[in-house]
């Protein structure tokens, strides 16, 4: 039932690793799911943006949840995607999760066909009225159709099941909107930023944590960052924060979304495996690049080499063979590309 307090907190919108296959390493993903619990942060949550969701068939969405909520064994609360392509799945999904005791999902709006804010309204009406487990709205304006003001307040009072927003447009003042509009009618209403750059500031005009990526790469200093700023030791919070956007930024900005992140989480010594979005040759040769970009930042947080994870991140001689060619390859072709390397002629 809806009322089991607010979401508060840092929750992990957490990758999956893949074997050499391409399939879900279920070893691999229980052993990363310990690690972020024990790196200090609120909560999980699998099958978001960042855990490629849309990668995934519906089956193994479901299975990666099952891992994940047998795996956590109750430690922490679990934030489940259950976006699917339509509002019959996504029911049928907030049914199966229902069932696995997960404390809320997370939807998206509906992707591909952009809607008009009344349809964005009707879609999470819908899902609002018949949903057996409490509801987190995801607005994310980059990928999805957005969430407006007028339809999150119609939202969060027609449907108590509605009980948060995660907001990853990074808009400060909207945040601030949002709060003001919902909050003094729904008290229990959870307010989430997915833009880890913001994460203390958004904090600081009420919002209750987030959900963000960077948390699954630097936990332990995602957790820190969020408990400085609630006990308002603001000089060290903004140290912090300017230390996750530096991260955050190297990951976003270098490479496609979100194969930064999967550099960093191999940094940290899980073996994430290879994306199954084909990569071309120039972005293997900038992950390459990002990957010492990274390196330095956490050495520069004192996070590199950390024996919880299970050793130091996998060195060459221990790549797939397929996956160490397209590396070669790829910074061969960015050398020749800018001079540095000359074809030899045969």
């Amino acid at each position: 039932m809806a009322g089991q307090g607010r979401l508060e907190g840092i929750f992990t919108p957490n990758m999956v690793p893949l074997d050499s296959q391409g399939n879900v390493n279920e070893p691999e993903l229980r052993r990363y799911v310990d690690w972020m619990i024990d790196g200090g942060v609120h909560g999980l949550y699998p099958n978001g943006s960042t855990s490629e969701f849309t990668r995934f068939t519906p089956d193994e969405r479901r299975r990666i949840i099952e891992i994940t909520v047998d795996q956590t064994a109750g430690r922490v609360p679990i934030l489940a995607g259950a976006a699917e392509a339509n509002v019959r799945e996504t029911l049928r999904a907030c049914e199966h999760y229902a069932g696995l005791g997960v404390r809320a999902v997370a939807i998206v709006s509906p992707y591909y066909y952009r809607l008009s804010p009344d349809n964005v309204y009707a879609y999470f009406r819908e899902i609002g009225r018949h949903t057996p487990v409490d509801v987190t709205l995801y607005n994310i304006p980059m990928f999805a159709s957005p969430i407006d003001l007028a339809t999150i307040q119609r939202l969060s009072e027609e449907c108590e099941r509605i009980v948060a927003i995660k907001d990853s447009s990074g808009d400060l003042p909207q945040m601030m909107r949002m709060i003001e509009a919902v909050r003094p009618n729904r008290p229990d209403f959870s307010f989430l930023t997915g833009w880890d750059p913001v994460l203390m500031p958004m904090m600081l005009v009420g919002c209750d944590g987030g959900t963000n990526a960077s948390s699954g790469v630097v936990p332990e200093l995602t957790r820190k960052l969020y408990d400085e700023t609630k006990a308002g030791r603001l000089d060290e919070a903004r140290r912090l924060q300017y230390a996750v956007c530096r991260l955050f930024d190297a990951m976003l900005y270098t490479v496609d979304f979100p194969e930064g992140v999967r550099v960093g989480v191999e940094l940290r010594g899980f073996r994430m495996g290879q994306s199954r979005q084909p990569l071309a040759e120039k972005q293997v040769a900038a992950m390459a690049g990002l990957r010492e970009t990274l390196r330095g930042l956490l050495a520069e947080e004192g996070l590199l080499g950390d024996s919880r994870a299970g050793g130091a991140p996998p060195d060459v001689a221990s790549l797939d063979p397929l996956e160490l060619g397209r590396i070669v390859t790829g910074v061969l072709a960015v050398l020749q590309e800018r001079g540095i390397l000359q074809t030899a002629d045969r």
